[in-house]
């Protein structure tokens, strides 16, 4: 081979440079646009500053159950003086009934002795609800009485404080019943109501909300 044929075989095996190996590549840098690129890596900021908060702005301590699924409202004085009770609704209507943490029951250094759901002509806790439709459930106004809570040979009503259907009752609190002194607001539940969504717009417009009820017995 002379050194001309060999300098044009070398020529031949240069490599081409990457516009000439892809030059689709070539036109799609060139059509790039530095707006848009901006606006997406925005949103991409965006959507991670709201799946990963900060730190700093995170509770010191996480929210209970009862905080991330219901809205609690209070009843004080519910017929009688220091009768205070809560409700806690569920976004599916349902109303968790027991004692608020200031009603008088709760203020007694003797403690709870006994809890009964025997209010006089039927017995709560024996009536036992069955299948979707709720079968045998009873129907209560909100004046109605649940339970007995007994303090010695002092006795205070528990009541409904909402009209609706009585689908359950705390049959734990029978043989516990200083749950209501220990955890009144969770597992010291009293019952569990359904009531019709006009009846609770109704009931609702007579309670509080925390921030209103705190502010009620901090000036008592």
């Amino acid at each position: 081979m002379t050194e001309k044929n060999a300098n044009n075989f070398h020529k031949n095996l240069e490599i081409p440079d990457q516009e000439t190996l892809h030059p689709c590549n070539a036109s799609s840098n060139a059509g790039r646009n530095p707006t848009i690129e901006n606006k997406q890596d925005e949103e991409e900021e965006e959507l991670k500053r709201l799946l990963v908060p900060n730190v700093e702005d995170l509770p010191l301590t996480p929210p209970s159950a009862i905080e991330s699924n219901f809205t609690t409202y209070f009843a004080p004085d519910f017929m009688a003086p220091g009768h205070d009770h809560y409700v806690h609704r569920h976004a599916n209507g349902l109303c968790i009934i027991g004692l608020a943490p200031y009603h008088v029951a709760l203020k007694d250094e003797g403690g709870i002795s006994e809890v009964s759901f025997d209010v006089g002509k039927s017995d709560r806790s024996r009536n036992k609800v069955t299948g979707k439709k709720k079968k045998n459930a009873q129907h209560f106004g909100e004046n109605t009485a649940l339970c007995k809570v007994c303090i010695r040979d002092v006795t205070y009503i528990v009541r409904c404080c909402v009209r609706g259907s009585l689908l359950e009752v705390n049959e734990r609190l029978i043989k516990q019943p200083e749950l209501l002194h220990s955890s009144a607001n969770r597992e010291g539940y009293i019952a569990i109501i359904m009531p019709k969504p006009a009846d609770w717009l109704k009931a609702k417009d007579t309670m509080l909300s925390f921030e209103e009820y705190q502010k009620l017995r901090a000036a008592c």
